[in-house]
């Protein structure tokens, strides 16, 4: 099946590779210690652009220990804009759930026996600033996908990680 995750991510100490070869990744961690709990976080941010770039993470948390995450900008066709935040927001956060219930599907297999929770997705929105007035919205469209939002400043993954590639 063909997604937009077809093209590569990119993780740090493994560099480019395949959302397989992410998934296998995120897996070979965790089985590294098995008895750990581990928790999957899908997170997304934009570039405040005509023609933004969304850095797209994935992230495999060891709880108490740190992790690892694996990260693919998405582009779209010249012509594609984003014209305000909120249109911004809401493709982040769509990119994101999309992500999420791939992830999911593909992950549930491979992570057999593991110790995981795969809950939440990070929202780049919160209290305070512009996007306050969408957090009801947001984190609708999170939970209608099955998934459990965070906003700041508990949203790590979106306003940490994606942020840095923004």
């Amino acid at each position: 099946m063909e997604t937009i995750f077809a093209g590569t991510f990119y993780n740090p100490t493994k560099g480019v590779m395949s959302f397989t070869k992410a998934i296998d990744e995120m897996v070979s961690y965790m089985r590294e210690d098995p008895e750990k709990a581990y928790e999957v976080i899908v997170g997304c941010d934009s570039s405040a652009t005509a023609e933004p770039t969304f850095p797209l993470v994935m992230v495999v948390l060891r709880r108490g220990e740190g992790g690892r995450f694996f990260l693919q900008r998405v582009r779209y066709p010249e012509g594609r804009k984003f014209y305000n935040l909120h249109d911004r927001i809401l493709q982040e956060v769509l990119l994101s759930c999309e992500l999420a219930l791939e992830l999911r599907s593909v992950l549930q297999k491979p992570a057999e026996g593991l110790k995981y929770e795969f809950e939440y997705i990070h929202a780049d929105i919160g209290q305070h600033g512009k996007t306050k007035d969408m957090i009801r919205e947001v984190t609708g469209l999170i939970r209608g996908n099955g998934f459990e939002p965070r906003i700041k400043p508990e949203s790590f993954a979106a306003s940490s990680v994606a942020d840095r590639f923004s």
